[in-house]
């Protein structure tokens, strides 16, 4: 029986891919290297630093931790000016009506997401009271598809693991779930992937009387 449900954010509640696109592509125009929405699709799940990492394997040049540092604070200031642009009108299809389901059943629900900026994105869309606990990137040293963040949330909520269902967008975040030793419902992009447990285009095509048994 699923007692908690953990969200992943970026492509479950929200959409934010364009953002994330628009401000890397700044900062690798500024340093010469392509990066195309396919790139950007690589990136989904994976941290600031790590996806730094990959955009940055395709220059020439060495850079200094420094450098590297800055230039994620300086992608992460552009992201963070571009979320302004967030409501409520951005949330996701079927989302609010799947809180709600779990509210009537009493089932806790969780964000479990890599992002740093978990907090301000749903402030903005107006989510921040629907969620028991965030387990987002200021309080895990792994990202996906290591499972840390899945568990730090079933642990904020008490929940074993057992009785969780991760909803995840992203291949990485599937198998963190699985890793986890979670149930999980693959959306979006990441429906068709055979290792979940479900799938479903978006949560309005999830259906709460097979997923949350």
């Amino acid at each position: 029986m699923i007692r908690a449900v953990i969200f992943d954010l970026d492509g479950v509640l929200v959409s934010t891919d364009k953002f994330h696109y628009q401000a890397w592509q700044m900062l690798a125009r500024a340093e010469g290297i392509p990066f195309s929405r396919e790139d950007n699709e690589r990136l989904k799940g994976v941290s600031r630093m790590e996806s730094l990492e990959l955009i940055l394997k395709r220059s020439p040049k060495t850079f200094p931790e420094e450098t590297k540092l800055a230039m994620a604070e300086r992608k992460n200031t552009h992201y963070r000016e571009l979320l302004k642009k967030l409501s409520p009108a951005d949330i996701l299809p079927g989302v609010r009506e799947f809180l709600a389901t779990l509210r009537s059943r009493g089932i806790r629900a969780a964000i479990g997401s890599s992002s740093k900026n978990a907090v301000p994105i749903l402030e903005a869309i107006g989510l921040a009271q629907a969620f028991e606990a965030v387990a987002d990137g200021t309080r895990i040293r792994k990202s996906k598809p290591d499972p840390e963040v899945f568990l730090l949330a079933a642990g904020m909520m008490t929940t074993p693991p057992e009785h969780c269902l991760v909803v995840e967008d992203a291949e990485a975040g599937v198998e963190a779930g699985l890793a986890a030793g979670m149930k999980v419902l693959a959306v979006g992009s990441a429906s068709t992937l055979p290792r979940a447990t479900y799938g479903a285009r978006n949560l309005s095509e999830a259906d709460p009387n097979l997923v949350l048994a």
